[in-house]
């Protein structure tokens, strides 16, 4: 995975990432523009580049660029060749491979059935050794995203159906996935076994939509009807939909990262709003570290509704002590190297009349390297708090994720180098607390986290990774990381 630069000026390269957002659609005469509008509701899932597939009268047509959904369809010529009654979608931020227009989803090949597209929110903890394979029995691959392998093993799969090849494929991949696909006949969503990745299934009048979450069912008035279930196949064409269970039953492990921070707060995940969730590990992280404080405080915007939840448990008031500029984007370039301490106060700065002389309790979502956290102290004491008080909505980040969020290598994380203490000196509050396991998994409703079965994945946490990392031992691909592990879906 490609590695975060430190001195970001956003900051944003100080947080993890989720790689992809995903919509498709199957049955409406405005395909591809509710795709377009489910993708604006994704662009927190990725946004270095978007990409929509649509079929109409049995051609496919396909825009892909490099950019955010509304710079990319912002011209009528571009969605009227889009044309057609079904339309998969894609957002993406990069994590294996350059941000080239090659690597941009929908994926899209000529197989011996016809016109197939795919996207893909995950990663592929086998793609490496498939791919070479693949190769070696002739494949020629036009992508360096882990998602075409899924295309090869179609093309070369001992079946006759689009579905029998594509289960043929599913079945050889290992990872944490979502796919939607695309052909002249159908639209397909699949999870994989354990349900790492999300994706929902709604409907719009007669058409049946799929999106990573139900905040982009609500930008289109779409109706939710339930997630997708783990290892569930979901076939939409012109005679309904069909499921299918194509892997064996077992135990569900989401990303509980999902409700810390990657998915959309009003989004409602397995049955849980995203919101109330983040409130409630604010309210147990009061429980579990409260000190006195005159004031709670976000860091905005992922840390809001965990500094509620915690204002409300503890009692004391809740201040946007720290405003954030939201018209500063990831491309933005900082004039001379002499203001380049300035760059956190590009898209953060604080509130004066909430901090002068209160003891201040600072809520964040997660701490990845630290150098944001460090610059917002810092500032928060500049702004004259008399203490400043870190409190943090997940545990502490010690492992990096091969499933689809994008993380720095263990050794770039704070977590991993310091302890506690060590993590708050080199911050520079007075003291830094995170959520507990068993807090966190008693916000999720469980009674604690199940040491034998855990009820989620929280890799990045315990190093508990529940699917084989197939690639990451195998010595051969380590030697030569440049070329998959740079792009994903």
């Amino acid at each position: 995975m490609h590695p975060f630069q430190n001195d970001s000026p956003d900051g944003d390269d100080d947080k993890l990432h989720e790689e992809c957002g995903v919509f498709a659609i199957h049955g409406n005469a405005d395909a591809a523009k509710h795709t377009a509008l489910g993708l604006h509701a994704l662009q927190h899932r990725g946004q270095e580049a978007a990409g929509i597939v649509s079929l109409k009268n049995n051609h496919f047509n396909a825009h892909r660029d490099v950019g955010q959904v509304g710079d990319i369809f912002d011209k009528p010529q571009i969605m009227n060749r889009l044309e057609g009654h079904a339309a998969i979608g894609h957002n993406r931020y990069a994590t294996t491979g350059e941000t080239a227009l090659r690597n941009v989803q929908p994926l899209f090949a000529d197989l011996e059935f016809g016109g197939f597209a795919l996207a893909h929110n995950g990663n592929l903890t086998n793609a490496r050794k498939l791919r070479r394979e693949l190769v070696h029995r002739g494949s020629l691959f036009q992508s360096t995203t882990d998602t075409e392998v899924v295309i090869h093993l179609m093309a070369t799969a001992p079946a006759n159906t689009v579905i029998e090849r594509m289960i043929h494929a599913l079945r050889q991949i290992e990872g944490a996935y979502s796919f939607v696909a695309m052909t002249s006949k159908e639209v397909i969503g699949v999870r994989d076994p354990l349900g790492v990745r999300p994706l929902v299934l709604g409907k719009l009048g007669d058409s049946y939509i799929l999106a990573s979450e139900t905040c982009a069912l609500d930008i289109i008035d779409a109706e939710f009807i339930r997630d997708v279930a783990p290892g569930e196949m979901v076939v939409i064409d012109d005679t309904g939909l069909r499921t299918l269970n194509p892997f064996p039953p077992t135990k569900q492990r989401f990303c509980v990262f999902e409700y810390i921070y990657f998915s959309r707060p009003d989004s409602v995940v397995d049955g849980t709003s995203v919101y109330e969730a983040r409130k409630r590990i604010g309210m147990e992280l009061a429980r579990e570290s409260h000190v006195p404080a005159d004031t709670v405080i976000p860091v905005p915007d992922s840390g809001v509704p965990a500094a509620l939840g915690y204002s409300q448990w503890a009692g004391i008031p809740f201040e946007l002590g720290i405003i954030r500029n939201h018209y500063v984007g990831r491309t933005f370039i900082e004039p001379t190297d002499s203001i380049r301490h300035l760059g956190v106060k590009l898209k953060h700065n604080a509130n004066l009349a909430c901090i002068r002389g209160k003891r201040v309790v600072l809520v964040d979502d997660s701490i990845v390297r630290g150098t944001t956290s460090a610059k917002i102290v810092n500032m928060v004491r500049q702004a004259g708090a008399a203490e400043v008080h870190m409190r943090i909505a997940a545990p502490p980040t010690r492992h990096p994720c091969f499933y689809g969020i994008d993380t720095p290598s263990e050794n770039e994380l704070l977590a991993a180098r310091y302890d506690v203490e060590g993590m708050a000196k080199l911050i520079g509050c007075d003291s830094l607390a995170f959520i507990s396991f068993d807090g966190l998994y008693r916000a999720m409703g469980e009674e604690g986290r199940n040491a034998v079965e855990p009820q989620y994945c929280d890799a990045c946490f315990t190093g508990d990774y529940p699917i084989r990392l197939i690639d990451q031992d195998d010595k051969e691909t380590l030697s030569n990381q440049l070329s998959l592990l740079t792009e994903s879906g």
